[in-house]
């Protein structure tokens, strides 16, 4: 049921959108991607704190970058 809502109201937005000028549409655009990347940001920011509160634990060792690829790929 969430996702219903969530798509009407994207589709508010959209359309919404679509009623700017072109400038505002850029601008709108521009707005989006740097709140996406403070988003990203701020997500890789407390990712490395809690890597870090678990190293500090001991719930982490120190290894080496290809450990760490052959962990990834297999």
């Amino acid at each position: 049921m969430k996702h219903s809502k969530t798509s009407a109201k994207f589709h508010v937005v959209v359309d919404a959108a679509d009623r700017l000028s072109p400038e505002e549409q850029e601008t709108l655009i521009a707005v989006l991607n740097r709140r996406l990347v403070a988003r990203r940001r701020a997500e890789l920011a407390a990712d490395v704190r809690e890597a870090q509160k678990e190293f500090e634990r001991g719930a982490l060792r120190p290894t080496t970058p290809e450990k760490i690829m052959k962990e990834i790929l297999s």
